[in-house]
């Protein structure tokens, strides 16, 4: 009688694998996941971020081999938009971007206006209303609302500089060839240091956290797989671990609420 219901409790378990491996990702194929270069998210000098260590964690929990790539920001969203892109991570989305991408979120934060001291701006509309005064942003950036109409108001008057990472954004501030740029937590080591911490201050834009995620392209990972992705990402909340990657960059107070939304 033993083992008869030992057969049945086998039998049970082999027909239960193939229904708990439909609902993980699909492994078949080696899966493309860009990384973009920007402060504590992930640095190409060092090989480390938070980013990275997300992308790692996915990875292993999945078993999936995903293929990671450097790219500007601006590049990844152009290939998740054709599918040439699987994946990328820290993304936020918006009307235009939900037509291509979905999302899997992970992290909440803020952005703030960083401004030179000697710019007499005390406010985001001084910054607009002075034309002898430039932003410096990010290709391929987007950020939170009041922060968004503050940029195209400026490069509507041909007011903003870009570039493709922090750092020449960094040297252009320094040198006051742009007046301000925005900035998020991750980039607090690299503006508490040196001339920048001497020469510059901080406004806050009065806007709500702004949900940050998993990227996933529509066009080549399914909308179950998608789903498959999410679960996974919800996983790395719930357990705690993706608050614990936070507290390697950040305070544990900190962590907590960009973690926990």
């Amino acid at each position: 009688m033993r083992f008869v219901g030992l057969i049945l409790w086998l039998a049970c378990a082999v027909l239960a694998l193939p229904a708990r491996a439909a609902d993980g990702p699909d492994c078949s194929r080696p899966l493309s996941l860009g990384l973009h270069e920007h402060g504590l998210l992930y640095s190409a000098q060092t090989g480390e971020g938070i980013d990275k260590d997300v992308a790692d964690e996915l990875a292993r929990r999945s078993g999936c081999k995903l293929v990671v790539s450097l790219m500007p920001r601006a590049r990844i969203w152009q290939l998740i938009e054709s599918g040439a892109l699987d994946f990328s991570l820290s993304g936020i989305t918006n009307e235009a971007r939900d037509k291509f991408a979905g999302f899997a979120w992970y992290f909440s934060n803020k952005y703030y206006l960083l401004v030179r001291k000697d710019a007499g701006v005390a406010s985001h509309a001084a910054l607009e209303n002075n034309p002898a005064l430039k932003l410096g942003v990010i290709r391929g950036f987007r950020y939170s609302p009041n922060a968004n109409r503050l940029v195209d108001r400026l490069d509507a008057q041909q007011r903003v500089s870009y570039a493709t990472n922090l750092d020449p954004l960094y040297e252009i501030l320094l040198d006051n060839r742009v007046q301000a740029m925005i900035i998020e937590p991750f980039d607090y080591p690299t503006i508490d240091t040196g001339r920048i911490r001497e020469q510059t201050m901080i406004l806050e834009f009065d806007d709500p956290a702004i949900p940050h995620g998993l990227i996933m392209s529509r066009k080549s990972v399914p909308p179950a797989q998608q789903q498959a992705w999410r679960l996974l990402v919800d996983q790395m909340r719930q357990d705690g671990t993706m608050q614990r990657i936070f507290e390697k960059y950040f305070k544990p107070d900190l962590a907590r609420a960009m973690t926990q939304f």
